[in-house]
């Protein structure tokens, strides 16, 4: 009998493959996790995507932050923002090839130009207000000159869900601008730009 437990150990092990310890994580990184705001249910059946906010890593004094769009855009301590999600899940996407030390700099720099804007609850294509993914996209696009993921109109998104009905009607009353163009978490990630280097 214990001969067999070593085998079937032995099996599963190889079964498994080996053991990758997790990327370390770099400034640049795009972050994604599936928040638990009011809007978030809205938003995962909208993009039929689990993840509904998203940030950039940015490391400030050696120690990493997101740069991303809640209330205000601001830097949030990694570990709180990791915190903050559902069940402190998230995954890390990044560049297929590593950014360059000029356009880190430059996606701090606009950093910079974004940072205490307020978040923009009826996701306009606008700099005065702005919202998570449209941050991420807006500052790539500026540093890198890489639009990642596509951008939709509204009504491209999946609109029928009762949930994305009843939100619809909170932000817009009966006025929804179904052909405003946006950039969803979900397009962003699942860009073909974009490789996985850590989960949790």
């Amino acid at each position: 009998m214990t001969n067999f437990r070593l085998l079937l150990a032995l099996l599963l092990a190889l079964c498994a493959g080996p053991s990758r310890a997790a990327a370390p994580l770099l400034d640049g990184d795009i972050i994604f996790h599936t928040s638990r705001s009011a809007q978030s249910v809205a938003i995962q059946r909208a993009t039929h995507s689990p993840y509904s906010h998203m940030g950039v890593v940015l490391y400030r004094d050696g120690k990493p932050f997101v740069f991303e769009a809640i209330a205000t855009v601001r830097y949030t301590p990694l570990a709180t923002w990791i915190a903050r999600g559902d069940g402190g899940r998230y995954v890390v996407r990044r560049l297929h090839r590593p950014l360059q030390p000029a356009e880190v700099r430059k996606l701090r720099e606009a950093a910079n130009t974004y940072v205490g804007k307020p978040y923009d609850l009826y996701f306009e294509w606008t700099d005065t207000r702005i919202y998570c993914s449209e941050l991420v996209w807006k500052m790539y696009r500026d540093a890198t000159g890489f639009e990642i993921g596509a951008l939709q109109k509204l009504r491209e998104l999946d609109l029928a869900d009762p949930a994305v009905k009843a939100k619809m009607r909170e932000r817009y009353g009966q006025k929804v601008p179904l052909d405003a163009r946006m950039i969803s978490p979900a397009a962003m990630y699942e860009s073909r730009l974009l490789e996985v280097v850590n989960t949790s």
